[in-house]
């Protein structure tokens, strides 16, 4: 992998956005492989609906974000409304997250994020625009990625340090388990406990260490009186994924 990006091949785009998106899928299409496999991302061709690239080999889409700015929590994209219908249909394309360096065009970080992670939790609505704008009353929306789990944001460049592919690849299998999770409420569940667990910010933690959530759960399910239950069932259920492992006595441990 290569992280410079071929700034000479941009030189008759005028605006700074369509640069930014011909560099940054020119490099991609060159430099990245399919994070799940390993296979080679093939380029759609422009203007197609949902993806930028598909895998030759396991078929899987991906669509490509790129800013130079920080990606921390929030990263804008299209339609409030296509948006919530792909993730109901499930033809959601997997997430890859690019910062590059606008001063010499290098890529800082890239990171991918499985579709099985989005949920309607963490696609935030955008207020209408306005009547002036040319697209007036057009609702968009966020990706609050800051909702998403460390474990579904993968590291394929990491601080210009290119990660090793088989890190990669196992670090994609290890949450594959929440494909086969078809209820959102249930996968709310899940990404929720695991985040909890990144917040306590211990490879080993108690029940007790868990349980400090239980308020803040409780605002985000109002309905349901027992969520110190809840969350050990989540608990079990990622033991049984081999996401945690059980120590005993209320210990838990991240492999």
């Amino acid at each position: 992998m290569y992280l410079c990006m071929d700034i000479g091949s941009a030189g008759h785009y005028k605006s700074n956005a369509q640069r930014v998106r011909f560099l940054s899928e020119s490099w991609a299409d060159s430099n990245v492989h399919c994070p799940g496999c390993g296979g080679e991302l093939k380029k759609y061709a422009n203007n197609t609906p949902v993806a930028d690239f598909c895998c030759s080999i396991c078929s899987e889409d991906f669509e490509l974000k790129s800013t130079s700015g920080k990606i921390d929590k929030t990263i804008p994209d299209g339609a409030y409304g296509s948006m919530i219908e792909r993730l109901s249909s499930q033809s959601n394309p997997n997430l890859l997250l690019l910062q590059y360096d606008a001063e010499n065009w290098s890529v800082k970080n890239l990171s991918a994020i499985p579709k099985y992670y989005f949920t309607p939790d963490i696609i935030q609505k955008r207020p209408p625009l306005s009547a002036t704008a040319r697209r007036a009353g057009w609702v968009g929306c966020n990706i609050l990625v800051g909702k998403i789990p460390i474990a579904g944001k993968i590291k394929i460049v990491s601080n210009r340090i290119i990660e090793p592919t088989e890190k990669v690849l196992t670090a994609w299998k290890k949450t594959s388990f929440l494909k086969e999770v078809k209820s959102s409420v249930a996968k709310g569940w899940i990404l929720q406990t695991m985040q909890c667990i990144d917040h306590i910010g211990k490879r080993e933690f108690e029940l007790n260490d868990i349980y400090q959530f239980e308020n803040s759960l409780r605002a985000i399910y109002p309905k349901n009186n027992h969520i110190k239950e809840k969350l050990r069932q989540q608990l079990q259920f990622l033991r049984n994924q081999g996401y945690l492992r059980f120590i005993g006595r209320g210990v838990y441990e991240l492999p």
